[in-house]
């Protein structure tokens, strides 16, 4: 049969379906695929809160949100091109979002009496068969049917060969988009090479689903995206939580200090634990602890003894570790915090994203505390930052905590693999002995950065106290004098003020210098206000981006900056964070836009927001 093959510039997928159906490891294998064809592509895995909602529901949920293209794009994308729909309440809970004339692919088994009511579809109503989509092109397929047909000859329970459902889907998709399926192929043998059963039959149903498209007469046009136009070098699809482990380990390996990560399973961080823990060769020490507390109190521990301590989270953790933080702060000793963030308070949304601990970094412990915050801006972005954050905590002799969140955490992008001597290098100075005008050594005597020096405990001629109740300046015995106290309150104050000597000014991203309105944005929301600036700059619009990665300190020259537009807006998923620390800073009269849905913002709906102000 002749085919016609269309050529395509972007596609946004959506595949969804029941927690069980396998939606999140197609989106990824789809990705990888995609990632090595050389399209740009951004992603968004959407998973559901329960462990196991109840099979069917719309809180059972899960999805998986592709876009890739031949351009270079920043964010998962609006709305889809394409949804595939395992079951009724998949369709149900992602229809909103697809385009009209997109495509639904549809499993009609999904759709029998038992999953339109457990979707809350009123009685005899059924979206697949009633005229409800005559706006879209729908695929229905029996992928349950003709998956169980496939693997007729396997001496498997029905259970088990309806797991291998997702793989008939993906083999149909790499047909329709004119794919190879060799990526995938090779991850099943790898995965599965030592249970030739669930190899075979996966395999199987695999080519099962290409053939299909391949054989089915229905099906006359497949569909291709040429490579990306991207800068040369070798790369890979990373997640927002891959990156940042390997982060840490260049830092690790570039600073010469081991690393302990000291760390209690959350989500949306614990990823960084999984993957830490499978680079032993690097010198990489994982702990998982019993809680939080004991977490960061055994990575503060490491750092007293002479690595670099790590402890990762999200916002409920971090309200457990706060007093060990304020410890850090005391002690004066490299750690690095690290904050996954996710929609709240309390347990809030455990699998939505959300940028609302930013005041719980600055403000959320008691005393004066203060610490340097760094936030990421993307998935790749997260390997940079996260680096940057320690070379300040161990260049400068105080903890920090980084930022992420669930949408960077989970989402995927291409990252160009950087080149070792390309970093930058961190700089560790351990004193060993007394200097010569030194008759007995001073704790917290300092360097003209307000610096302290570290030493390892154990180094003959050094021994010194340490601890949590405040320290007399330089001596470090226990003090309870006034005006001691405000000295070393300032004196912590000063040292994190004075990073802002040693990070980059900060630089407009898109756009020019002045204007009618600046975009200042930080984190996740680096992407859609990317997109919205250019798509209203393309129209000649007076609009630019900048995007903060150091919220604390700020660049010295952000408050210059920030006055030569007219209007600021800075958007957030949150009730409006940053705006309050700009207001207060900068006396600048900053305007907001807060989403606090556990979903990003939108292209279209930040465009409307900056057109108010145009």
């Amino acid at each position: 049969m002749v085919r016609n093959q269309e050529v395509l510039q972007d596609v946004v997928i959506k595949f969804a379906g029941d927690s069980g159906d396998g939606m999140q490891l197609t989106g990824t294998q789809f990705t990888n695929n995609t990632a090595l064809l050389g399209n740009d592509l951004s992603t968004f895995p959407d998973f559901p809160a329960e462990i196991r909602a109840p099979q069917g529901t719309l809180p059972g949920v899960s999805g998986f949100q592709l876009r890739f293209s031949s351009d270079s794009i920043y964010t998962p994308g609006d709305n889809y091109d394409v949804l595939v729909a395992m079951n009724a309440a998949a369709l149900k809970a992602n229809l909103g979002r697809l385009k009209k004339g997109g495509k639904i692919i549809v499993n009609t088994d999904g759709f029998d009496p038992k999953n339109l009511r457990l979707a809350n579809y009123p009685d005899g109503e059924n979206p697949i068969a009633d005229d409800s989509l005559q706006n879209y092109e729908v695929i229905k397929m029996d992928v349950t049917k003709m998956t169980r047909e496939a693997l007729k000859d396997f001496t498997m329970g029905t259970k088990e060969k309806d797991r291998a459902k997702n793989m008939f889907v993906l083999g149909f998709l790499y047909w329709m988009y004119d794919r190879d399926m060799e990526s995938t192929v090779d991850f099943l043998t790898e995965k599965f090479g030592k249970r030739e059963d669930i190899l075979d039959s996966n395999l199987k149903v695999l080519k099962a689903g290409y053939n299909y498209g391949e054989t089915t007469e229905a099906f006359t046009t497949t569909y291709k995206v040429e490579k990306a136009r991207m800068e040369p070098g070798t790369y890979r699809s990373i997640t927002g939580n891959q990156a940042l482990a390997l982060g840490l380990i260049a830092a690790s390996q570039k600073s010469g200090l081991p690393m302990f990560l000291g760390s209690y399973p959350i989500t949306p961080a614990s990823d960084i634990l999984h993957e830490l823990s499978r680079h032993k060769n690097f010198g990489i020490r994982t702990y998982q602890a019993e809680d939080e507390i004991a977490a960061i109190s055994a990575a503060i521990g490491a750092s007293y003894g002479g690595a670099l301590g790590v402890t990762t989270t999200s916002g409920p953790g971090m309200a457990l570790k706060t007093e060990a933080m304020g410890l850090a702060v005391m002690l004066e000793i490299p750690l690095v915090i690290i904050d996954v963030q996710r929609g709240g308070p309390s347990t809030g949304l455990p699998t939505k994203t959300e940028q609302s601990d930013l005041l719980q970094a600055y403000y959320g412990r008691n005393g004066e505390c203060p610490m340097p915050v760094i936030a990421a801006a993307s998935a790749a972005d997260c390997f940079d930052a996260v680096y940057e954050a320690v070379k300040i905590s161990v260049q400068h002799m105080v903890p920090v905590i980084f930022l992420s969140d669930g949408y960077i955490a989970n989402g995927a992008e291409p990252w160009k693999f950087p080149q070792t001597d390309a970093l930058h290098p961190i700089h560790v100075h351990f004193k060993t002995e007394l200097g010569h005008h030194e008759d007995k050594f001073q704790p917290y005597e300092r360097d003209e950065n307000q610096v302290r020096p570290w030493v390892v405990p154990g180094t003959k001629g050094l021994e010194h106290r340490i601890g949590g109740i405040e320290k007399q300046n330089v001596t470090g015995n226990i003090s309870y004098d006034p005006a001691n106290h405000q000295l070393m309150v300032k004196i912590r104050q000063e040292k994190v003020d004075k990073i802002a000597e040693f990070i980059p000014e900060q630089k407009i991203d898109t756009g020019k210098p002045e204007g009618d309105v600046l975009v200042l944005g930080w984190g996740s929301t680096y992407g859609v206000i990317k997109s919205a600036v250019l798509e209203l700059q393309a129209q000649g619009r007076s609009v630019s981006h900048a995007h903060l990665r150091h919220l604390r300190p700020f660049p010295k020259n952000l408050g210059e900056l920030l006055r030569r537009f007219k209007t600021v807006l800075i958007p957030e998923i949150n009730n409006g964070q940053l705006i309050k620390i700009i207001r207060d800073q900068f006396l600048v009269d900053a305007k907001g836009y807060h989403k606090i849905m556990g979903v990003p913002i939108t292209r279209q709906e930040l465009v409307e927001e900056i057109e108010n102000y145009l």
